[in-house]
């Protein structure tokens, strides 16, 4: 077999406004310097890049190069699997350069990996890999080597020896009639046993039914999966996976068969890109946000798999400019070493971004990033003029309604904010003590700033996070997200809290298993952002957790949560407010500019980046609410991966706030501007019978009021198993 052929064969459409698509008479003018990124990075320069990356992991590889072992962390599967991950991923990198190049091989990368594939395979070698029954994370790297030996077979797979053949179909089969995978894994599962079937190796008709089963189940619209299911079946894990797995593994898949990718991927990947764009800043910075961001140029598999099969809505040249952006600013901020290599981290080394699985070889999966490799040099990718892809054309806040986000672009600083009303990965059990996920569970994210990452900033969270304090000043934590609603302009979500209590931690309760965290349990706290431009108007109150009557659970309280209350002691309160503003990282603490006053506090940046946070007043039936009268700013050493020193500026209420009060504040991250003219917003609340909100307002100064609903509606989707509704894009 030859490998497939990747003519375009979509036919859905998806139209310029509803896809943001960067098609139209805007395209911005040659010389717009955001569009110079992607002439300094021609098809050539990404050839030479990867050749750079494949020869710098050489002097890390066993002496038969089946085991390449990257300087850094060790992965929770150990070192062994690690070296297998370094081969796998390496390999995949040289086999899209390969098969762009029709097989080319000026460095003789096809006798380096085929050796390396020898020594691998032969159980009886002092090199070889794992099975699947020896380390699990052997089915996400045999899934890179079987696409490589696709993509490259025939001039790899088609000249090996019928033994090593033979070997590798064995090693390879390991993975068929095995079962559990329930998120993104199950694509690696598929792939293996398609390329088995194209070289008679045994394979499964159940394995590819169920993974296709489960797939399906975690669809949720728009061209959104949620990367596996959490707690009571909610559908909310959203972050890159989204793109560099779901969408990316089912044209990988069509290309070991030979065949067109099919037509509902193709809409679904053309319906995602139209959202995912809005996730990349003008200035090529992409979203920081979910697990696994050191594989760093993944995110743009998905932009080069559209191209590919032709199911994208961007241009060619806006594909163009978006994926050099990305590239150039990863260059420029050092995401390869002094030694040629990429370190675990975002730009450059930051271990505190890895997970579990994470190991030095990890970050080659930025090898996805490569996919466009693919195209040969005559694509329209390659030779048409860059264009600006549409949110880089002027300043919009949009809603992505499956993951739950509202994001708010300004080309002219190049920030995009994502404020989440709808992630949250909450795969823990409820009863087990768990802090947030910073990666998943604050309220805001953007391509400019991270959550802070120290062990302190983990279990005491205050960046991009709204909370209530307890007696001691503890924050609380945001649990499972439940919305409430999302347009293009207001969401809100709520969620109920807790605090959790390290063994030796102040004030923490004293319970009766030794050495065990424990939790404490909170109110509801509701939490809304109402956007415009670099502006968001955060709003905040508390009510009562649902109770149940003895022997009778309440509808709105599943039975996890009772299991929860009597396992675990409520906080009796009261409780103060803190809302988190975003964090800006420096090389060093004397970059970053302090301004504060009692309701009001700006963080600036040496190059003008400002994070900023104003008390607002609120009017509650004609009567005033509490207000955020104490401002602070937490400085952090090496808790960031964007700099060494980082900054966190807070508000927060002196007094305690009682059930259904809302305080309220301006948050504001972008480029340092002149202070505001005229009245900020005001906030207006009428309440129930019960003193809790029945409406809020925000009321702008050029007279545009945004409502804010204050109980669930139908847009809003569920955090259950009921998949959200289309969006309206902008």
């Amino acid at each position: 077999m030859t490998p497939a052929a990747t003519t375009p064969t979509s036919t859905a459409r998806t139209t310029d406004a509803a896809a943001g698509s960067s098609r139209g008479p805007a395209a911005g003018p040659p010389s717009d310097p955001r569009l110079e990124p992607a002439r300094r990075w021609p098809r050539e320069r990404w050839l030479a890049t990867a050749d750079g990356l494949l020869d710098a992991v050489r002097p890390y590889a066993s002496p038969g190069g089946s085991l390449i072992t990257l300087p850094g962390p060790v992965s929770g599967s150990g070192a062994w699997s690690d070296g297998l991950e370094g081969y796998a991923r390496t390999f995949l990198l040289a086999a899209f350069r390969l098969r762009g190049e029709e097989g080319r091989d000026p460095a003789g990368l096809l006798d380096r990996y085929a050796d390396g594939l020898r020594h691998g395979v032969d159980p009886a070698g002092g090199e070889r890999w794992p099975r699947v029954d020896e380390r699990r994370q052997a089915v996400v790297e045999a899934a890179s080597v079987a696409i490589a030996l696709a993509e490259t077979r025939p001039w790899l797979w088609d000249r090996l020896d019928d033994g090593t053949r033979q070997r590798t179909v064995d090693w390879l089969a390991g993975v068929v009639g095995t079962r559990g995978y329930t998120n993104n894994w199950l694509w690696f599962q598929t792939v293996i046993e398609a390329f088995l079937a194209t070289v008679g190796g045994p394979w499964e008709q159940a394995d590819l039914d169920r993974n296709a089963e489960t797939a399906e189940s975690l669809y949720v619209g728009d061209g959104w999966y949620s990367d596996g299911r959490g707690r009571d079946g909610r559908r909310q894990s959203f972050d890159h996976y989204a793109g560099w797995a779901w969408h990316v593994y089912p044209l990988l898949h069509a290309r070991i068969l030979g065949r067109p990718l099919e037509e509902v991927h193709a809409a679904r990947l053309r319906a995602y890109l139209g959202q995912a764009q809005h996730l990349v800043g003008s200035r090529g910075a992409p979203m920081l946000q979910g697990r696994s961001v050191t594989y760093r140029h993944a995110v743009l598999a998905p932009f080069w798999a559209g191209a590919v099969a032709g199911a994208t809505p961007l241009a060619p040249g806006a594909t163009r400019a978006l994926t050099g952006a990305v590239a150039d600013r990863f260059d420029a901020a050092g995401a390869v070493d002094e030694r040629g290599l990429l370190p675990v981290g975002w730009h450059r080394r930051f271990h505190r971004v890895r997970q579990l699985y994470t190991g030095g070889s990890s970050p080659y999966w930025a090898s996805k990033g490569f996919l466009g490799l693919l195209l040969p040099p005559d694509h329209p990718v390659w030779t048409d003029e860059p264009e600006l892809p549409g949110p880089w054309r002027e300043p919009r806040t949009v809603a992505l309604a499956a993951p739950g986000w509202l994001v708010s672009t300004t080309p002219a600083d190049g920030v995009v904010r994502l404020l989440n009303h709808g992630s949250d990965r909450a795969i823990e059990h409820a009863l087990a003590p768990h802090a947030d996920d910073p990666f998943y569970r604050r309220l805001g994210y953007s391509g400019a700033t991270s959550p802070q990452l120290s062990a302190a900033d983990v279990a005491a969270p205050l960046d991009s996070h709204t909370a209530l304090l307890d007696a001691h000043g503890a924050p609380s934590h945001r649990d499972a997200v439940d919305r409430v609603h999302l347009d293009d302009a207001v969401g809100v979500s709520r969620s109920r809290v807790h605090w959790l209590d390290l063994p030796g931690a102040t004030g923490a309760a004293t319970g009766d298993d030794a050495g065990w965290a424990g939790h404490r349990l909170g109110p509801v706290l509701t939490t809304a952002s109402v956007v415009r431009g670099p502006e968001e108007v955060r709003l905040a109150w508390w009510t009562p957790a649902p109770t149940a009557a003895p022997g009778r659970a309440p509808a709105a309280t599943a039975p996890a949560d009772l299991d929860r209350d009597a396992a675990w002691p409520a906080d009796p309160g009261p409780w103060t407010v803190h809302v988190g503003g975003w964090p800006i990282a420096a090389a060093t603490d004397d970059a970053l500019r302090l301004e504060r006053g009692d309701d009001r506090v700006r963080v600036v940046r040496e190059d003008g980046t400002v994070s900023a946070l104003r008390a607002l007043a609120v009017r509650a039936d004609g009567q005033p609410s509490p207000a955020l009268d104490a401002a602070g700013c937490a400085r952090r050493e090496g808790a960031d991966p964007f700099g060494a020193a980082s900054a966190v500026p807070w508000l927060r209420t002196r007094t305690a706030v009682g059930p259904g009060q809302v305080v309220a504040a301006l948050v504001v991250l972008g480029a340092e501007r002149e202070p505001r003219l005229g009245p900020d917003p005001s906030v207006h609340v009428r309440t129930d019978g019960d003193g809790r909100p029945a409406r809020v307002e925000v009321r702008w100064p050029d007279g545009r009021v945004d409502a804010v609903p204050t109980a669930p509606d139908a847009a809003a989707g569920t955090a259950g198993d009921t998949a959200p509704p289309t969006a309206a894009h902008a």
